[in-house]
């Protein structure tokens, strides 16, 4: 609908400009804005006010010139002119009720990108190996594949990358503590990974012999040692099925065939190095190799260096970055590529991308964008720790999680039989945690606190999932699912108006979360989209409305916004119920 307003202040500019009321030239960005306030229409543009200046014209008159030059439109009803000059548009019920007629008919929701469909690359979670994943990596995983669900849904071609951290000076700590294991892979410590790398680095802190022995391995790690290269692989085989055991049960969509992590760029880093040189790009300093760029300077004017090689020879996450870089782009030929990394990343990726570009590693019309995020806090504000001031594992979280939506669905349910409490304590227990994540602006800092996230009250998860199920137990009490019904939509009543006017909202919603990578704007519209549902269900009878036509236009109303629930919570990688 906005799309249509624009087009036709659009045609009603070029025909002000043809006739001189505008100088040529008047090209503004127009801007179409829901109302807030629906006494003053559905959709708000403030163009008149923008151009009052050049037309030399006071805004409201000039308003009023462009409602004269619109053109006819059975989707607006009327346009009326408020305060200083804003142009306001008011839908027209009946072809508001035939869009989501069309929509209910439609599998997709009548959803479709605005823009051109692109191939993205989503580089998202990206865990160090040889640990078991902790809460530090729930952001990225998540949201990433929230924002990936959504590209899908609208159509682009979506690559995921797992970047995971493969390789490096840790391993050869490892592989020298499972040496020393009379058991090998096959020891019971093994069993915790993270315990099990606490006591490594125990034994290389404490162990000046073991230090060495460990270095000497990374060295005949990178060199391709057989041996070395085996006990590699199976650290990482053991770690990965760790985080896959997570992926599944956070319903992520991340497999091992998404892994391509640090060590696939290995054959790459030298040549990476190489190409820097020849275009002139790299300067030494203190034996390292670097690039500087003018535009990034430190605290005293200097231009701070991007190190792509360190003295001794070793490269740094920038060169391996690079490589995926240059990968993503000539190999898999991104359109995009989202980098979904916690905010403190920023500065790296800002100078990283900026390499990549004047190296010609990445095509100049390719789109390289840094998806930040802030931390996940405990209720002192600090990151998440465990009350020793260790790091929370993520399964430990998760299983808490469970639990308490266990006890708390059993307390409200008592006569449900074990295994449908233990389906909905999962459903709502998960969903809370990734709910609670998602539905906060990506680059703020959020402190976790489980009563809030598994409240019933307010824009959480347990909250939309019930009313998820208050639309299915309609159909439930109707014998009949939420297809293949009757009549036609009407928008008589105050509420089926804001309840329809929503629902035609959700692919501008959708468009909004793919282009800036913001999953809270569909978290926001979905507790939007429960509350006008729940207005319209306590005003507008559905089952005992006072004709069968009216019956059958709130019951499509009702399916459709059940659809728009349950695609939507889908989207952000919740799992919804039929009852609780």
């Amino acid at each position: 609908m906005k799309d249509s307003i624009r087009h036709l202040i659009q045609q009603a500019l070029a025909r002000l400009t043809a006739e001189g009321v505008l100088p040529e030239g008047s090209n503004p960005t127009i801007q179409v804005e829901n109302t807030r306030d629906k006494t003053h229409g559905d959709f708000a543009s403030n163009v008149a006010m923008m151009l009052a200046k050049p037309a030399g014209m006071k805004p409201r008159d000039l308003a009023q010139k462009l409602i004269e030059a619109l053109p006819a439109d059975p989707s607006v009803s009327k346009v009326e002119i408020a305060g200083p000059g804003f142009l306001n548009f008011f839908q027209n019920s009946a072809a508001l009720a035939q869009r989501l007629d069309a929509a209910l008919a439609d599998p997709h929701l009548s959803v479709s990108k605005t823009g051109s469909k692109q191939r993205v690359v989503v580089d998202l979670s990206s865990p160090n190996l040889a640990k078991e994943m902790h809460v530090g990596h729930l952001r990225s995983t998540i949201i990433g594949d929230a924002v990936a669900r959504v590209l899908d849904f609208l159509g682009d071609e979506v690559i995921r990358q797992n970047h995971v951290g493969d390789w490096g000076t840790q391993f050869g700590m490892l592989l020298a503590y499972v040496k020393e294991q009379p058991k090998g892979f096959d020891s019971p410590e093994l069993a915790d990974l993270e315990g099990f790398y606490r006591a490594a680095k125990q034994r290389f802190d404490e162990s000046t012999e073991f230090a060495e022995r460990a270095r000497k391995l990374v060295v005949e790690l990178q060199a391709g040692d057989a041996e070395c290269l085996r006990l590699w692989k199976q650290f990482n085989e053991l770690s990965l099925s760790h985080a896959q055991e997570v992926y599944d049960r956070l319903n992520v969509m991340l497999t091992p065939d998404d892994v391509k992590g640090e060590s696939a760029y290995n054959a790459e880093l030298a040549d990476i190095v190489a190409s820097l040189k020849v275009k002139g790009l790299l300067s030494e300093s203190n034996g390292a190799q670097c690039v500087f760029l003018d535009e990034f300077k430190n605290a005293e004017g200097n231009p701070l260096p991007v190190i792509v090689q360190k003295a001794g020879g070793g490269y740094l996450y920038a060169t391996t970055d690079l490589a995926s870089m240059r990968y993503r782009s000539q190999q898999l030929k991104a359109d995009r590529a989202l980098y979904f990394v916690d905010q403190r990343q920023a500065l790296h990726f800002q100078m990283t991308f900026e390499v990549a570009r004047r190296a010609g590693f990445v095509r100049s019309d390719m789109q390289l964008e840094h998806m930040g995020f802030g931390t996940m806090n405990g209720a002192d504000g600090r990151p998440f720790k465990t009350r020793d001031g260790g790091t929370v594992k993520l399964v430990d979280l998760l299983d808490e999680a469970e639990q308490r939506a266990y006890s708390l669905v059993k307390g409200k349910n008592p006569d449900l039989d074990e295994g449908e409490l233990r389906q909905i304590a999962r459903a709502v227990g998960i969903g809370a945690v990734k709910y609670a994540d998602l539905s906060k602006h990506r680059t703020s800092d959020y402190s976790f606190n489980f009563e809030q996230m598994l409240s019933f009250e307010g824009n959480t998860a347990p909250y939309l999932l019930y009313a998820y199920t208050r639309v299915a137990s309609v159909f439930r009490k109707l014998g009949t699912g939420m297809d293949g019904l009757g009549g036609e939509i009407n928008l008589e009543a105050e509420q089926e108006q804001a309840l329809g006017a929503k629902l035609a909202q959700f692919a501008e919603v959708l468009n909004g979360v793919g282009e800036k990578g913001v999953p809270h704007l569909l978290c926001s519209y979905l507790y939007d989209l429960a509350g006008l549902f729940s207005s319209f269900y306590e005003h507008c009878p559905i089952l005992t409305a006072e004709s069968e036509t009216v019956k059958q236009s709130r019951l499509r109303l009702a399916a459709l916004t059940g659809k728009t629930l349950k695609q939507g919570l889908a989207l952000l990688g919740l799992e919804t119920l039929e009852r609780m």
